[in-house]
């Protein structure tokens, strides 16, 4: 994998050393969640919408209704911004100024182009793949109707940087003296074990995909 080229676009300018550039690193954080806000300018008004997405290679899919005035936006190719966060913790410090967050994200620049109808589902598997491995094998497929309400729109990854912290809390000098407790509360997203729907009309076993996701946590 490559590095990402620093420009004025994509530096990390705020505690540079925290600033990543390569692909590996990138596609790392990418591929440990399934949202992320979309962040684009229409007619002078600044929108930053959440939304789910899938990476495949350095091609991003987001999809949305045809009528979603960001699917419409952003498929005339104006720039957008993505953006991909983990907490990973809180960084109690002896000064509530050095407080601060362990995280992973990663920003994202590039341009959106329609996916053509011929390519939606293979793009839809793609986000369904990155929310839960799986589940697009176990339930029914779009059928025609609903792929003519959807929009599937590909960003190929221009420009990407990604800022990370982790450790400890960084404090002055003169604070460690203090009689203050100080560290770290970690964040951690959990699956929690399903819940089945009420409705079901059927005796079925859990959906593997979601055992398999319960269970294979950490």
């Amino acid at each position: 994998m490559s590095d990402y080229e620093k420009t004025s676009r994509n530096t990390v300018k705020r505690i540079p050393k925290r600033g990543h550039y390569d692909q590996k690193t990138v596609f790392e954080i990418l591929d440990a969640g399934f949202v992320c806000h979309a962040g684009f300018v229409m007619d002078g008004q600044p929108f930053v919408i959440p939304t789910a997405y899938g990476r495949k290679d350095d091609v991003i899919y987001l999809h949305g209704a045809t009528t979603s005035r960001m699917m419409k936006a952003l498929q005339k190719g104006i720039p957008v911004c993505i953006t991909v966060t983990h907490l990973d913790g809180i960084v109690l410090a002896r000064s509530v100024f050095n407080s601060s967050m362990n995280y992973r994200s990663a920003v994202i620049f590039g341009t959106a182009t329609l996916v053509p109808d011929e390519e939606k589902n293979d793009a839809l598997f793609v986000v369904s793949e990155q929310i839960l491995k799986g589940r697009w094998d176990e339930a029914r497929e779009p059928i025609q109707k609903e792929l003519k309400a959807t929009t599937v729109l590909a960003v190929k990854i221009e420009s990407a940087s990604a800022k990370i912290r982790t450790g400890a809390p960084g404090d002055d000098k003169p604070d460690y003296d203090l009689p203050i407790w100080a560290g770290v509360l970690p964040i951690k997203q959990v699956f929690e074990a399903p819940v089945m729907d009420p409705d079901m009309k059927f005796e079925k076993e859990v959906a593997p995909s979601a055992i398999k996701a319960f269970e294979n946590q950490k």
